[in-house]
This record gives structure tokens, C-alpha cells and sequence, in this order.
């Protein structure tokens, strides 16, 4: 498949880290980060399904994370130097947003992984995402924030509802 989605997932990735960062050192950086990549992997699998959803992505452009960086209380791009932060502008909201909720949410995760598992990004090739769905204490204590749901909440909320329709979630039919 020649869909990539690498920038996005990287750089959502990063957005996720440094807005909820590790508690610890160096190996809860790590478990952090592999927590975060592996939740918006699905997240970005969720939402650009197919190689052609991803070649109009990178036509158009993700969106950047000017409304996250709000919505968390993050300072303004005005205060910031766009070359160091050009990375921002690979962000996907609603990635983040659906990572947000899987990362808070195990049912939720689970049936994502599911629905990912049947789509063209894993075509030939069985995708594990442990550190999402099972995530052991050492896991949990290095990404305390990053699975906190109610430091989440407010990034979740932006984009859940459309994530529960895309799972096609009995919670869709409630919200």
C-alpha cells in the first residue's frame, strides 16, 4: 500500500507526548511514546481507511494542532517559532481526538483494533497493538497522564461521536 500516513502519525504522536508527558525517565518516555504511536495508529487507520483517503491527506493537509493547543490550554502559535514548531502543522485533530478516546476508553480500543484489523492498512500483514489494549503497571505508571481520562476529556470529546459512528458503537446510538 502506498498510503503514508508517517507524517501525521508522528507528529500527533509528538503533540500527544508533549501535552501529557511521561512520568519518569528515559523508559517511561519510551512506554509512553509507544503508547501514544500505537493509539494514534489506529486512530489515523480509523479515520484515512483506505490509500486514496490518504493521498487526499497529503494533498490537503492535516490541520495542525492550533485548536488542540487551545482546547488544552497550550500557549498560541504567536508565541512560538514556526520553523522550531513546524511539525504542528502534520496534526490531525480529529486523530488526536479518536486517540484520546481510545487511549481512555479499553472497551473502545478493542473495538477499534478490530475494525482496523479487517481494513487495507493491515492487508497481509496482523498489526499487534499490546501496549494500547493491555498495557501492563510499568505502562500505566509512565503514561499516567497520557490515559488519565479526565485530563483527556476535553481533547476525547472534540471528535468521540464521530468515532463511535465510524466503530458503529451501540454508544453512537445513545449520544
Amino acid at each position: 500500500m502506498q498510503a503514508d500516513l508517517s507524517p501525521v502519525i508522528a507528529a500527533t504522536t509528538h503533540w500527544l507526548t508533549c501535552s501529557y508527558p511521561p512520568s519518569g525517565g528515559a523508559l517511561a518516555a519510551a512506554l509512553c511514546e509507544v503508547q501514544a504511536r500505537q493509539a494514534v495508529t489506529v486512530a489515523a487507520w480509523l479515520r484515512y481507511p483506505t490509500a486514496m483517503d490518504a493521498a487526499l491527506l497529503a494533498m490537503a493537509g492535516p490541520g495542525g494542532s492550533a485548536r488542540l493547543d487551545w482546547v488544552t490550554g497550550a500557549d498560541g502559535p504567536a508565541d512560538r517559532d514556526a520553523e522550531e514548531h513546524a511539525w504542528r502543522t502534520w496534526v490531525d485533530e480529529v486523530v488526536a481526538s479518536w486517540a484520546a478516546s481510545l487511549l481512555t476508553d479499553p472497551e473502545l480500543a478493542e473495538l477499534a483494533v478490530a475494525v482496523v484489523a479487517e481494513g487495507e492498512h493491515t492487508a497481509g500483514t496482523p498489526a499487534a497493538f499490546r501496549r494500547l489494549l493491555t498495557p501492563d503497571a510499568t505502562d500505566r505508571r509512565a503514561a499516567a497522564l497520557l490515559r488519565h481520562p479526565d485530563l483527556l476529556a476535553s481533547v476525547a470529546a472534540l471528535h468521540r461521536s464521530e468515532l463511535l459512528v465510524r466503530l458503529g458503537s451501540d454508544e453512537a446510538l445513545i449520544a
